[in-house]
């Protein structure tokens, strides 16, 4: 009952937010947290080029540049833009502590920006933002999981990621 109560509240307060995001973004699976915090898979090249417009001030990029679907130009399309860009590559297949690290410290010092963060299909930053909302910004983590539900349910490496990073901070969860 409370986790459908939950998901119902979290559909009413998101669901204008999500349907604007989602037609101006050109991406799979965008997602948005907050007002200010959106994930989503790999945008196309026009759709970087006109997130100025649509007030971000910040992406974060969580695949390796040399993934095959990567837009080459994206560094180049955001500073064109006035909008601050950082790569924090992820190996999809090893996931580590240090990444979670990385990810948090950026979107903590972003904290005041409307920032993206995304990859290729918003697996790798659908788990890294839970676990900042989580581990930094202590939401409930049944709250928080509401996001990456919407994309995927993490297995292997993913889930031993979250599920060890989660019992470090002393927070009894297992995901779905």
């Amino acid at each position: 009952m409370r986790r459908r109560l939950a998901l119902a509240w979290a559909a009413i307060w998101l669901a204008p937010v999500a349907r604007a995001a989602e037609a101006r973004l050109a991406a799979p699976n965008v997602v948005p947290i907050t007002p200010h915090l959106v994930t989503s898979g790999q945008p196309t090249a026009d759709s970087l080029a006109t997130l100025g417009q649509l007030g971000f001030e910040a992406v974060i990029y969580l695949a390796p540049l040399s993934v095959p679907d990567a837009v080459a130009a994206e560094p180049e399309l955001l500073a064109r833009q006035h909008i601050e860009f950082l790569n924090v590559p992820i190996a999809f297949d090893q996931p580590s502590a240090a990444d979670v690290e990385a990810v948090a410290n950026v979107l903590d010092r972003w904290r005041d920006k409307k920032v993206l963060v995304h990859c290729q299909v918003n697996m790798r930053a659908s788990s890294m933002v839970f676990l900042y909302r989580v581990l930094r910004l202590k939401e409930p983590p049944e709250r928080a999981y509401e996001a990456v539900e919407q994309v995927w349910s993490p297995r292997g490496a993913w889930r031993r990621l979250i599920v060890e990073q989660l019992r470090e901070h002393g927070i009894a969860f297992e995901p779905y």
